[in-house]
């Protein structure tokens, strides 16, 4: 079993969840940040669904494009969340939908978030608890303040493109890097300039898709040609 302590802040591990869920009452949101109907199969005790395809989060107005302000608002109050509430999120897909939930929250200005190291991979390899019956959270009340500090837009993108300042990492699939595969986009291929590691390659699939150990991922990154310390802008 895994112990409590967890290698980063932004982090927590099985054990200490599992401890917290043994204590009784959550005094977190706990969201499982999986399909609604992967949620509805199977959760961690005292989880509730974040309610959409968790890959959204996206705004009514233009699909490609992260939700606005009031329609996070609203998400965050279904889901039991107010501005001084603690978070926790996870899922059954190494961390990628609760890694981008975190995100969605740091961009309106809440940064009482982590994540779930190994999400429920991990939590049912363990042979923890699991449920099926839903929970539910008292309705929240969250006001939203933009942070625009981890959001870049085209226009500054672009900018970025041969500059010295900024470095670009592309972390999808090869094959996307290659071009070979569109993900039904207009176009193929990637940013000029870009770096390529793909996201996964941070991952222990054989503890269940946990992050690897800091040091270790400090040399993926450098023997990718990514500074660890340096501006980037992902995608």
């Amino acid at each position: 079993m895994v112990g409590t302590e967890a290698q980063h802040p932004l982090l927590v591990t099985t054990g200490w969840l599992a401890e917290q869920i043994e204590g009784g009452d959550l005094d977190f949101a706990l969201i499982d940040c999986s399909d609604p109907d992967a949620y509805r199969r199977v959760h961690n005790p005292g989880a509730v669904s974040i309610g959409q395809r968790p890959i959204t989060l996206k705004s009514a107005a233009n699909p490609r494009l992260v939700m606005e302000a009031a329609e996070f608002e609203a998400w965050a109050g279904r889901v039991g969340v107010s501005n001084e509430t603690s978070v926790v999120v996870y899922d059954d897909n190494q961390s990628l939908n609760a890694a981008r939930v975190w995100w969605v929250f740091e961009r309106f200005g809440h940064r009482d978030v982590r994540v779930l190291d190994g999400g429920i991979t991990a939590w049912i390899a363990e042979g923890r608890t699991v449920t099926s019956r839903p929970s539910r959270r008292q309705a929240g009340e969250f006001t939203a303040s933009v942070d625009d500090s981890h959001h870049c837009r085209i226009d500054e993108l672009r900018a970025a493109v041969g500059s010295d300042d900024v470095q670009i990492w592309d972390v999808r699939s090869e094959g996307e890097w290659l071009g070979e595969n569109d993900r039904g986009n207009l176009r193929k291929g990637h940013v000029p300039g870009a770096k390529w590691l793909e996201w996964t390659r941070l991952l222990d699939a054989e503890e269940y898709g946990r992050f690897r150990p800091l040091d270790e991922i400090r040399s993926i990154l450098e023997g990718a040609g990514i500074d660890p310390e340096a501006e980037t802008v992902s995608y």
